[in-house]
């Protein structure tokens, strides 16, 4: 299988709340990066590892979101990197507010796992739907790192 097919493999389990099917696709030691400024990785610096990117990222999603959906429109292949031009939408449960937000991922692999993610959004679309002020995390809480994630 090819990288661009486990990525459609990917985005459907994501679709279908599959978070297991997701990450099992995953390198263990992934580096995952938001964009710049994101609610959930102020500081910038990866999530390293499956456990990581499962607390920081889906079960915030999960735990946040009312219908949170990627949905991809075009899939780039570079060989071992492929990019995914796609769209956010979904209601944040504090604020009622409807995201829509356009949205491009880096996907890095290396021997069919994907072994690196990069997030671009324009990360003002997040903050206005959850409500918060930019650059504020929604919870207040720190993010998790991974136990190779450098403090």
């Amino acid at each position: 299988m090819g990288n661009v097919q486990t990525l459609k493999d990917i985005y459907a389990a994501a679709e279908n709340d599959n978070v297991d099917g997701v990450l099992a696709a995953f390198d263990p030691a992934i580096e995952w990066r938001e964009a710049d400024g994101h609610p959930y990785q102020p500081d910038g610096r990866p999530w390293v590892g499956v456990d990581a990117v499962r607390t920081n990222l889906f079960d915030n999603l999960a735990d946040e979101w009312d219908g949170f959906t990627v949905t991809p429109a075009r899939y780039h292949d570079a060989g071992d990197t492929v990019v995914v031009e796609c769209r956010y939408s979904g209601v944040h449960n504090a604020t009622g507010k409807r995201l829509d937000a356009q949205a491009c991922h880096v996907w890095r692999f290396r021997d069919g796992r994907v072994t690196g993610f990069q997030q671009y959004v324009d990360t003002a679309h997040l903050y206005d739907a959850m409500g918060v002020g930019i650059g504020v995390r929604p919870t207040g809480d720190p993010p998790v790192s991974g136990p190779d994630t450098p403090a």
